[in-house]
């Protein structure tokens, strides 16, 4: 069909020209936000298939709707206080000059989603929403390298098993149009079988990126049992509440339209790399865009969407292979634990 699967020279979703990311995080809140932004306005759209989503300015995204490019996205921690971090965006934004013009003014245009990561171990018991500075620190920070797992909007995840985390991958196709993929794993789900050893998302591993482990020879069917989140959930009186929100990101030309359907195929992704997803109590959204204007035929669209699904099912697993451990974490790495199975 076309699809080389070839990482690029970084595997960020940064190996797609124009596009740099920045991170920022309070280890002591155990949360974090991280933001995407282009050298230009980029066009771009958003599906939802989690129950229970918390985004700002995502009905602008919708194929019918009048704004066609914009300026940022925002993936941050904080449940509905880290929407805030779209805030510290703009501002940043718009001391450089960049936004939508509206007669003398400009207005940026930053979409965002977050994850719940209020129960995690952290300090929650701020004064002031942390935010807003999250934010624009991580529009200050942007690079085309960036750190995986406990960085940015991965720092407070966690997965059902272990900690979650911020997670990337890419792959150059064989027309030479490149897929990113960046995401943030905090599912209800596992991403591992139930040996934990073994990441769902095994067979799109390229060059042992996650560890090389392969798939479980020894699993055939899956039962979810009470995973280490949930017990910790239960304790706190807190009923489930999780999210894997991404970004799958092109310099095929697409449309808006092409861009909302790379979104709804990229969630198989999603749901081949985390056991279940898309939940009622999972907020899973995964916005797509392109930094090039057009249209690709239907062949290179469907090659496109392979690419992106097995991209995203990668960028999960390393986003929960790279996390490292923090004073009061309530659940353990994916390394450790195999350091201590071993």
């Amino acid at each position: 069909m076309g699809v080389v699967f070839k990482p690029g020279l970084r595997n960020l979703i940064t190996d797609v020209a124009g596009l740099s990311v920045g991170s920022a995080q309070d280890y002591f809140i155990k949360t974090g936000s991280t933001v995407l932004v282009g050298n230009a306005p980029f066009t771009a759209s958003v599906h939802v298939m989690g129950g229970a989503p918390g985004t700002k300015e995502t009905d602008l995204l919708a194929p019918d709707k009048t704004v066609d490019q914009i300026d940022a996205l925002v993936l941050s921690g904080g449940s509905a206080f880290g929407l805030d971090a779209c805030s510290g965006v703009m501002d940043g934004l718009r001391k450089m000059g960049r936004g939508f013009p509206v007669g003398p003014m400009r207005v940026p245009v930053v979409p965002g989603a977050i994850i719940f990561d209020l129960i995690n171990g952290g300090k929650k018991d701020w004064v002031e929403n942390p935010y807003r500075e999250l934010g624009r620190k991580a529009l200050e920070n942007v690079s085309l390298d960036f750190e995986l797992g406990t960085a940015g909007a991965g720092v407070g995840a966690l997965a059902a098993m272990q900690k979650g985390g911020l997670g990337s991958a890419s792959v150059i196709l064989e027309n030479g149009y490149t897929i990113g993929a960046l995401v943030v794993a905090n599912p209800i789900g596992s991403v591992t079988s139930s040996s934990g050893k073994h990441f769902w998302a095994a067979p799109f591993e390229l060059f042992d990126e996650f560890g090389g482990m392969g798939t479980d020879p020894e699993t055939t069917n899956f039962s979810f049992k009470q995973s280490p989140k949930e017990m910790a959930m239960m304790i706190s009186n807190v009923e489930m509440s999780n999210t894997t929100i991404a970004i799958v990101a092109t310099d095929a030309p697409l449309s808006k339209t092409q861009c909302h359907r790379l979104a709804v195929t990229a969630h198989d992704g999603i749901a081949r790399a985390i056991v279940p997803s898309h939940m009622p109590l999972d907020g899973d959204l995964i916005f797509g865009i392109s930094t090039t204007r057009g249209v690709v035929d239907h062949n290179v669209f469907r090659d496109l969407s392979i690419a992106a699904a097995s991209c995203l099912s990668r960028a999960i697993a390393r986003g929960v292979y790279e996390a490292t451990p923090q004073n009061g974490d309530i659940l353990p790495t994916y390394k450790s634990s195999q350091i201590k199975t071993t």
